[in-house]
């Protein structure tokens, strides 16, 4: 359900609250007018507008800012020339576009909730006291949010948590950790005053919920494990969330409004819409196929038996779709798959497909086949790629998720294990995940040690989470971007599939060296990483002009 009461508002107060100019020190949004926010409606706008910092889509990309990280990871590639293909890369600069639009986007959203909780005092007279607690806890949480993102991308940046005169705004970075605290800190103070759940008339609200996943997120990023697994237990215990039977049904309309999904962005024709279906479909529907999964990700996924296809008696090179995690074809789009009223296939002696937009179906030429921009990689992301969008691709209103019951988890799962806690309790949430009714994938046995279960959590975590923008901050937290991401990024042989299985190793990552055939993938660009660098981003020069005290992040210069 669309957060209508809310976000309809926003019109009239964005002309009420103007931006700061972008030479300031920092993009601190604080309001001109010294008379605003006297009002319980104002309070309503305010809140609002802090808010709608969630609909940000960075430059370049065109896509709702969390799903556009998955293709700065190891997962999934961005064919724009933008700087987000450049960060992917490995080449990002200070004067990255993308990663700079990160920093001015969450600061921004930080300078708006920053003045609320400095000047909405007053209010606290005339302004229903539960309600007037709610929404000054509403927004702590949402500077919490934005805080995370400049935290784990930037690792430790200025910690502003008031309004900031120009002349006193050179700021100094507080450590990573020091913002860790601060954030984990917020979410403890906002929690008991937040809803317990939404219902139809305050779905997008932040919740306990929310808030309890975020903290299990935050802190098991920063290695909190006691905090990361009492966290996300208390969220489990309490009971408002369950897993949604139908895994695919997440990730379109039909989901929606299931109890898996704690927290989501709300989308609105005519308020604020998406280009998923346009970036997304592919070009027989009349998308772009600009924003792609690669082969890596197809070959992590494990077989029907629960094995790895290095492993499985059940993976047939010449049949490399069948048996195979359900979720793999919920997430990608496959070769021989329907996916919005065609049968996708990329390969180039394929020139016709077949239409369901006819009853009954007709053959049609493929334009996948010998198209110059179709994917890439030989594949789709199917998430997020709803065939109610095929008339309006530019206009979706699908919302996107932020936070869902399957992370949280995991979270405590990961939590549990990396503390040497491997109870039941820490099966019952694995196989919780891994045996929804859609999935039904086989249930991890007890007896496994440490190791062998922090194998399986983060495997899982790559099925389970892949397209929806986390993974990036896994591969930087466990060490291993410095694997997955530099050389040769792989989509598909165009005309055939691998002659062997490739190996899987312990984090799901495929290594292709057995694979006679290998040389004939598409190369779709080569990737570098410098470990030095870029488990962190640049800060952008103008930031470092502006605030002499700053200091960039080791490696990008001066």
């Amino acid at each position: 359900m669309k957060l209508l009461k809310y976000i309809l508002l926003l019109g009239l107060f964005s002309t009420t609250w103007s931006c700061q100019d972008y030479l300031e020190r920092f993009p601190l949004d604080s309001p001109s007018d010294e008379t605003f926010l006297r009002s319980e409606a104002e309070l309503d706008m305010a809140v609002t507008a802090c808010y709608n910092r969630l609909w940000y889509k960075p430059p370049g990309t065109d896509q709702p800012f969390m799903l556009s990280l998955e293709c700065a990871s190891d997962l999934g590639w961005d064919r724009n020339s933008s700087g987000l293909q450049t960060l992917g890369r490995g080449s990002a600069t200070p004067d990255n576009d993308y990663t700079g639009s990160f920093w001015e986007h969450f600061y921004r959203g930080v300078g708006r909730c920053n003045y609320i909780l400095a000047k909405a005092g007053p209010l606290a007279e005339t302004v229903p006291e539960e309600k007037y607690n709610r929404l000054l806890a509403e927004v702590r949480f949402l500077r919490a949010y934005f805080y995370s993102y400049l935290n784990e991308l930037f690792g430790g940046v200025p910690l502003l948590t008031e309004p900031v005169e120009l002349a006193e705004s050179e700021i100094p970075r507080s450590s990573r950790e020091e913002v860790t605290d601060f954030i984990l800190a917020e979410l403890d103070a906002a929690l008991p005053y937040l809803l317990p759940v939404t219902d139809k008339s305050t779905a997008g609200r932040a919740t306990q919920g929310a808030a309890l996943a975020l903290k299990s997120r935050i802190a098991l990023y920063n290695e909190r494990w006691e905090t990361a697994a009492q966290a996300a237990s208390q969220l489990m215990e309490e009971g408002n969330y369950q897993l949604h039977d139908h895994y695919g049904e997440l990730f379109q309309y039909a989901g929606e409004d299931s109890p898996e999904i704690i927290f989501a962005v709300q989308y609105l024709k005519g308020t604020a819409v998406h280009s998923l279906a346009r970036l997304y479909y592919s070009r027989i529907a009349l998308g772009h196929s600009n924003k792609i999964p690669v082969q890596p990700l197809v070959d992590a996924y494990e077989c029907t038996d629960g094995l790895t296809i290095d492993k499985s008696p059940g993976f047939d090179p010449d049949e490399p779709f069948a048996n195979r995690d359900p979720r793999l074809g919920y997430t990608v789009v496959l070769p021989q798959s329907r996916f919005i009223n065609y049968i996708f296939e990329t390969h180039p002696d394929s020139t016709e497909t077949w239409s369901y937009n006819t009853n009954p179906p007709t053959r049609v030429n493929n334009v996948e086949s010998s198209h110059a921009y179709a994917t890439f990689s030989g594949y789709l992301w199917r998430k997020y790629a709803d065939v109610a969008d095929k008339d309006d691709r530019d206009n979706s209103e699908l919302n996107v998720t932020l936070m869902r019951y399957a992370e949280v988890l995991l979270n405590y799962a990961e939590a549990k294990i990396e503390l040497n806690q491997i109870d039941q309790s820490v099966y019952d949430a694995i196989n919780a995940v891994r045996g929804r009714p859609s999935v039904e994938m086989p249930l991890i046995t007890p007896g496994k040690n440490q190791a062998e279960m922090r194998s399986i959590v983060r495997k899982e975590r790559k099925y389970e989470l892949a397209g929806e923008g986390l993974r990036l901050f896994d591969i930087r937290r466990w060490k291993i971007a410095g694997e997955v991401m530099p050389g040769k990024l792989l989509g598909r042989i165009p005309d055939d599939f691998l002659a062997e299985a490739p190996v899987i190793d312990e984090n799901g990552t495929p290594h292709y060296e057995n694979v006679s055939n290998a040389g004939q993938m598409r190369v779709i660009e080569n990737r570098l990483f410098d470990e030095g660098r870029d488990y962190l981003w640049p800060i952008r020069r103008l930031e470092l002009e502006t605030n002499p005290a700053l200091e960039q992040n080791p490696g990008y210069g001066n």
